[in-house]
């Protein structure tokens, strides 16, 4: 996809492998930059009030990090700032999980999914630099899996991918794609950042 030309400059506040590449997929440029919040500091009942809440939690803590609002030197005034954070649970049997934090806790999820379903809840919030205006909102997508092989599972666990995304659920992983049953919703939105939602508060942000 050719590169856009928009009329903002893009700041991804995120070390996600899968966001980048995302993003990229949509033809835009950017740069990155990491928030290193405290995560299990910041608790919501509800996974939508989670992922907003810690979305904007991110989106705080690089803005008081950026010198010059995040402007350079040699920006055009004209040009807009825009920081895009995000983040995305999964919801087992209504239990909220985030990134797997142990061997045995990882292997638990896993194993919970095979021959069964999780729904994957994730928020886009996108500040405008230039002018501090911030809009956000949250997606969600179902994804349905076939039996999972105890070695497969075995597999994952050793390569540590687990333990980096949300729920241990990598659904673009290779181990994990053939026994992907089906996915309602975007795949986007699982893999963590909604394209359709990105581009909409895009527009509202400016």
């Amino acid at each position: 996809m050719p590169t856009k030309n928009p009329p903002f400059k893009i700041i991804l506040g995120s070390s996600s492998k899968a966001r980048r590449e995302i993003l990229s997929e949509m033809g835009y440029e950017f740069t990155i930059m990491t928030a290193d919040i405290d995560e299990k500091g910041i608790r919501r009942e509800k996974p939508e009030d989670l992922v907003m809440a810690l979305a904007e939690a991110k989106a705080d803590a690089i803005v008081q990090r950026l010198p010059n609002g995040g402007r350079s030197e040699e920006d055009d005034c004209t040009t807009l700032l825009m920081l895009i954070t995000a983040d995305t649970v999964v919801v087992y049997r209504g239990t909220i999980r985030e990134k797997p934090t142990s061997e045995k806790e990882a292997r638990e999820f896993i194993k919970g999914y095979s021959g069964s379903h999780a729904a994957v809840v994730g928020s886009v919030v996108v500040t405008n630099l230039s002018t501090g205006k911030r809009c956000g909102g949250w997606d969600s997508a179902e994804v349905y899996f076939l039996e999972i092989p105890d070695e497969v599972i075995d597999s994952l666990i050793d390569e540590g991918i687990t333990f980096n995304v949300a729920g241990g659920l990598m659904l673009e992983h290779p181990l994990t794609l053939p026994f992907v049953d089906a996915v309602v919703g975007s795949t986007d939105t699982v893999m963590g950042l909604s394209k359709a939602l990105t581009e909409k508060l895009f527009l509202e942000a400016q």
